[in-house]
């Protein structure tokens, strides 16, 4: 599977997938630890990818996404933003309200 066939892949397995750089329990900047902080502070399971961990994701997810930088927060195949957007939706509420539907629908589909 190509790289971008892998990533494709990712997005439609996920309903919540934070492509950021090291892990949750371990980021490795500060972007990347924002947000990862904010998506365990909705409570619910999300994936990740260490975009460092997977060179050719890191080089080629940007081009995909047609946005430039990481994390980048992927909710139901859909781009919602970096670090920024997922922050300033965490702060007014947007985000827990859109991760808790996500992950109600899918443990609905079940």
């Amino acid at each position: 599977m190509d790289t971008l066939e892998n990533i494709k892949q990712q997005i439609a397995d996920n309903d919540i997938l934070l492509y950021m750089k090291g892990s949750p329990n371990a980021p490795q900047c500060g972007f990347s630890m924002r947000a990862s902080q904010a998506m365990m502070a909705c409570g619910k399971r999300f994936a990740y990818v260490d975009i460092l961990a997977n060179p050719d994701i890191r080089a080629e997810l940007p081009k995909y996404a047609n946005w430039p930088t990481f994390p980048q927060l992927w909710v139901k195949g859909e781009l919602i933003g970096g670090c920024d957007i997922i922050m300033e939706m965490y702060e007014n509420g947007e985000l827990k309200t859109l991760i808790d539907e996500a992950s109600a629908e899918s443990e609905g589909e079940g």
